[in-house]
């Protein structure tokens, strides 16, 4: 008797395998990873515009931020980043009556299109021509947008390779 319910349950359990080993399992079909153009495409609207002075800060001088926001016009800043229909980089426009920091219209690209574990920040490289081989500045993207759909980008001026001043834009997605 024993033994009976024991071939049974064996039995049962081939069973049981044979029929779960016939299915195939459907994980969905590719889809390419996405992509920080992706991410920074679109119309963004400044937050926040604070200026850094690096020479303060590394002194311990106060103050060494100021915030830009509502000064020189500033609060009319837009930037919008376009992509063409395979997401990769083409041109990206500044809006509002503001204060030139970097060129205010041409082409961008970044240094790389995804975002990396490291803690290096992302660089988007500014061109004044479509065939980008005229670079006219770089910005950094200090934070990625998000689901919170905002981010950050820093503009570092340096001299002889030390920074002295910085800008940080916080943007936050109008799309």
């Amino acid at each position: 008797n024993y033994m009976k319910s024991i071939k049974k349950l064996v039995l049962f359990y081939f069973s049981l395998l044979a029929l779960l080993g016939c299915n195939k399992l459907d994980d969905g079909s590719y889809v390419e990873p996405i992509t920080i153009y992706e991410k920074m495409q679109g119309n963004w609207n400044l937050m926040n515009l604070k200026m850094i002075d690096q020479f303060a800060k590394v002194n311990a001088i106060e103050p060494s931020e100021q915030n830009l926001s509502a000064l020189f016009n500033y609060d009319t800043f837009q930037i919008e980043f376009n992509v063409d229909e395979k997401m990769k980089p083409t041109s990206y426009q500044v809006f509002g009556d503001v204060p030139p920091l970097f060129q205010l219209s041409g082409y961008w690209d970044l240094n790389t299109a995804y975002q990396s574990t490291g803690s290096q920040a992302i660089q988007i490289y500014l061109y004044s021509n479509d065939q980008k081989t005229d670079k006219t500045g770089t910005l950094l993207l200090t934070s990625v947008p998000g689901s919170n759909q905002e981010m950050e980008l820093q503009l570092v001026r340096t001299s002889s390779g030390t920074p002295f001043v910085s800008y940080v834009f916080s943007l936050n997605s109008n799309n």
